[in-house]
């Protein structure tokens, strides 16, 4: 586990270190930074999986690492794939689909972070 103080240096982090994660049935969340602003979080969704409904403070940004997958935000549904970048309010509630046959794997930065394991 991957245990660092933010400062007002950079940090880097490898490949494969996680601040701490989350496994539910088709759905992995790996939490890779956290400071009080700002956080980062890798996200796999199998295929046909869907997360559940969130809305909180803050806003969120994600990028689509490999797959094809669905972005729900409010009413609006948007088709995201590998380079697709999303941007949203947090407060409008949303959800993240994988619509295809593949592992979708996408990285969700929030601000201020709101990742709490047990809300999963």
């Amino acid at each position: 586990m991957l245990v660092k103080k933010m400062n007002d240096e950079a940090i880097f982090i490898k490949s494969g270190d996680q601040k701490s994660g989350i496994t539910k049935p088709g759905r992995i969340y790996r939490l890779k930074i956290k400071s009080e602003k700002i956080e980062a979080i890798v996200a796999e969704l199998e295929p046909k999986v869907e997360s559940r409904w969130y809305q909180h403070t803050g806003e969120e940004i994600h990028l689509v690492l490999e797959g094809k997958m669905e972005y729900m935000v409010g009413e609006n549904t948007y088709k995201l794939s590998k380079g697709d970048i999303l941007w949203h309010k947090s407060n409008l509630k949303h959800r993240s689909r994988n619509m295809g046959s593949k592992k979708v794997k996408y990285i969700t930065i929030g601000a201020p972070p709101t990742f709490m394991i047990g809300d999963l």
